[in-house]
């Protein structure tokens, strides 16, 4: 499968008109993983033109940028929490498993939603069972969008990825 056919493939649960994310450069480091995106949002999927960027269409962006970083992590044994999940783990859980549980963010100044660029990164993944409870992973991640004119976003995402193979 090639990354434009993975692509494709994780952005398929989108409906046509909020498919935002169009390229991803995927990096690695010391066992985490970091992807730099381009977005394009023609016209929002669910609110007439605002002119910017807003906080909806920021998590999907963000949950679109996550999926395919995941993925490709997955599939070239990018992360280390993740070497264990084959790609049918990962289609399994893309989903139903792969959960925000923290999403903040920061709008510094507007986005054009036209044309902007995103990064997402992995900071550490941490495999928990409390209690004996069933395991499941916490991931800390970041992100940042901006435009060429200026515009800035920023924030802090808490993923759990539960029924872990």
């Amino acid at each position: 499968m090639t990354r434009s056919d993975l692509m494709a493939r994780v952005l398929r649960p989108y409906k046509e008109n909020c498919r935002y994310l169009r390229s991803a450069a995927v990096t690695s480091r010391d066992g985490l993983a970091a992807a730099r995106c381009e977005f394009t949002i023609p016209q929002s999927c669910y609110i007439d033109d605002t002119g910017h960027l807003n906080s909806v269409e920021a998590n999907i962006c963000y949950n679109q940028m996550m999926y395919y970083l995941v993925a490709r992590s997955v599939r070239e044994s990018l992360i280390d929490g993740l070497k264990d999940w084959t790609m049918d783990d990962y289609w399994k859980r893309q989903l139903p498993d792969i959960l925000i549980a923290r999403f903040a963010g920061n709008f510094r100044r507007p986005i054009d939603a036209r044309a902007f660029s995103g990064e997402m990164e992995f900071h550490s993944l941490a495999r928990r069972s409390p209690g004996g409870a069933a395991p499941f992973i916490v991931a800390e991640t970041s992100f940042r969008y901006w435009d060429a004119h200026g515009g800035r976003c920023d924030g802090e995402v808490t993923l759990a990825l539960v029924n872990i193979p």
